[in-house]
């Protein structure tokens, strides 16, 4: 596949509203290519699904720079290991683990190549998709201190959703 639409249009038609909302992400301007298209890579890598990857990656490929790509693919890889881990940190009952060091490297928090406050976008909309409320609370705090308007957080967890959705459903086809 070519483009996310395409991979979009092999859902099946009780999906369709997972095809208009990728369709309408895709034309929107609200959040700007680099925004949008990180997002989007960020997500299809999340989701863990690889043809939902392999579309994204050739979406994403024309649009993006190699470190911005980079950035959103790891934004991906850290949060699929802090969304578990801090989601453990939060759920359990005993508070001493919120006090141990997590000892967990995550060198691609600082080193990730491209805008902070895009790579936070990245990684919240990735710890959406995996639910993990105290990773979102603490990318929420960085992009609000960085400017980022709720709306611009609002879409990234709509495109989360809805990139979550597209892998959930093309998986069972």
């Amino acid at each position: 596949m070519n483009s996310l639409k395409e991979f979009a249009d092999t859902l099946p038609d009780y999906a369709k509203d997972l095809r208009l909302n990728l369709g309408s992400m895709l034309s929107d301007q609200l959040l700007g290519d680099q925004r949008k298209y990180g997002l989007l890579l960020a997500c299809a890598h999340g989701s863990g699904y690889r043809p939902l990857v392999a579309a994204a990656e050739a979406e994403c490929a024309p649009k993006l720079s190699s470190e911005v790509a980079n950035a959103a693919r790891s934004a991906a890889a850290v949060m699929a290991m802090n969304n578990v881990y801090y989601r453990f940190v939060h759920l359990a009952s005993n508070e001493e683990y919120g006090r141990l060091p997590a000892r967990l490297r995550m060198n691609a928090i600082a080193t990730h190549g491209t805008d902070k406050a895009d790579f936070e976008l990245y990684s919240l909309a990735v710890s959406a998709m995996n639910g993990c409320g105290m990773c979102i609370d603490s990318h929420e705090k960085q992009l609000l201190q960085h400017g980022v308007k709720p709306e611009t957080i609002q879409a990234a967890a709509r495109m989360a959703a809805v990139m979550k959705g597209v892998a959930t459903v093309h998986a069972t086809l």
